[in-house]
């Protein structure tokens, strides 16, 4: 099933308009929100983000899209499943149809889908640098949109280089993130993650975690460009998204990594509410 504005319809019978502005233009947003023991995690924080891309990029907010109204469309459609199987839901927001480059209507529809599943961490986790193209550096890249041709470019870079992952750059040479998550370098007891206008994602795991450290009497946390050569001088790194949580890096090219650290800072956010 899906929740399309706010009406429960079967997957298979929902039909994408080709003047549909998200497929047309990338003019759409999305959250990715987990599910755990049919629990919605983060949800508020991810409202929150939703309202302020949308401001952003000049959307209409409904009047009626509150906090409340997306947690009970959110209950409605996970009430049609196996809520204890569902891995996460995707709410997708987007300008609704009319104009070209210059839209003609403010107006949004969303579209809430249930997906199931389960995530396994891995033991072993090995990433490189993907180099053909960059992200661009600014506050725009840090919005979910739907244009994410150069996340599915690195993540087929780094399958064909028997990679888990690709940590994606700015034109500025800076480390910006990985393909389907923000980085985390710990040297000592001092932790950094690129700054937010290196263009990275503006992740809700990132955001938690971040919180969690600036709370933490044994470590400390700073925003700051990265080059890649910082990734070499590293303890540890370690990736965070919303639905996987917070997975060790083993491996970058000939560097070796504990995870001893993101073994007890896991912990620690699995047991945030």
């Amino acid at each position: 099933m899906l929740n399309y504005n706010g009406t429960l319809i079967e997957k298979e019978s929902f039909q994408l308009q080709t003047g549909n502005r998200g497929f047309a233009y990338g003019d759409s947003l999305f959250e990715t929100i987990r599910v755990i023991d049919g629990q919605v995690r983060f949800l508020e924080d991810h409202y929150f983000r939703l309202m302020a891309s949308m401001r952003m990029i000049r959307m209409q907010i409904p009047m009626t899209f509150t906090y409340d109204y997306l947690s009970s469309q959110i209950d409605a459609l996970l009430a049609t499943t196996d809520r204890d199987s569902v891995l996460k839901v995707k709410c997708t927001v987007y300008r609704n149809d009319g104009g070209l480059y210059t839209p003609s209507t403010h107006e949004v529809s969303f579209i809430l889908e249930a997906i199931k599943g389960e995530v396994a961490l891995k033991e072993q986790y090995e990433i490189d640098l993907f180099k053909d193209h960059y992200v661009c550096s600014g506050l725009l890249s840090t919005l979910k949109s739907t244009n994410r041709l150069i996340n599915v470019l690195s993540s087929i870079f780094a399958t064909e280089n028997d990679l888990d992952n690709c940590l994606l750059i700015n034109e500025k040479k800076q480390v910006v993130e990985a393909a389907n998550a923000n980085i985390f370098l710990v040297k000592g007891t001092h932790i950094s993650t690129p700054e937010l206008l290196s263009g990275c994602i503006k992740g809700i795991a990132r955001k938690k975690i971040i919180e969690m450290l600036e709370k933490s009497d044994v470590y400390t946390i700073e925003e700051c460009a990265i080059s890649p050569f910082e990734i070499m001088k590293a303890d540890e790194v370690f990736l965070t998204n919303a639905v996987m949580g917070m997975q060790s890096v083993t491996k970058y090219r000939k560097k070796k990594f504990s995870t001893a650290v993101g073994g007890v800072l896991s912990l620690q956010f699995n047991a945030l509410q």
